[in-house]
């Protein structure tokens, strides 16, 4: 073994990564339950993963969103949504929910986007995309630290 290799956490504690994959699956079934699409999750996972720097779960997530049928065009626009009117209100306050969990900015402006995302997303939505921004923070550091490659 050589330290400068990678050391792949989900390979080197396969039952801890198994556990996550686990949260994902349940995060899925709780969006269809309160019918948030798995696109939107999707795009959720894209703009974690591009303000995290993850490019390997920028892979991922890119190839499951144009495969969900995800518009190209939207897609290319997601770092700068806020400045297109490409994104509806439940979208938008998804996607400003998931950029403050993963941002955390200070108290007072967090307040105010939480509260906006759960006028907009009703309260079972809004666990539901921060449970998602959450999970897609953990898989990011995972696969960073993990130093997963681009195949």
């Amino acid at each position: 073994m050589n330290a400068s290799d990678p050391l792949y956490l989900d390979k080197a504690a396969p039952e801890i990564f198994a556990a996550m994959a686990g949260v994902s699956k349940l995060i899925h079934a709780a969006a269809a339950e309160v019918g948030i699409s798995e696109r939107l999750i999707e795009l959720v996972n894209l703009r974690v993963s591009q303000i995290n720097g993850c490019a390997y779960c920028l892979d991922v997530h890119h190839a499951k969103a144009v495969r969900l049928g995800e518009d190209p065009r939207r897609i290319a626009v997601l770092q700068e949504w806020q400045e297109t009117e490409l994104f509806d209100d439940v979208e938008s306050a998804a996607l400003e929910l998931a950029e403050c969990i993963t941002l955390i900015p200070e108290p007072a402006d967090r307040v105010v986007v939480e509260d906006c995302a759960r006028a907009g997303l009703g309260d079972a939505g809004y666990a539901v995309i921060a449970w998602a921004a959450i999970s897609m923070n953990a898989f990011n550091r995972i696969s960073i630290t993990s130093h997963h490659p681009v195949r």
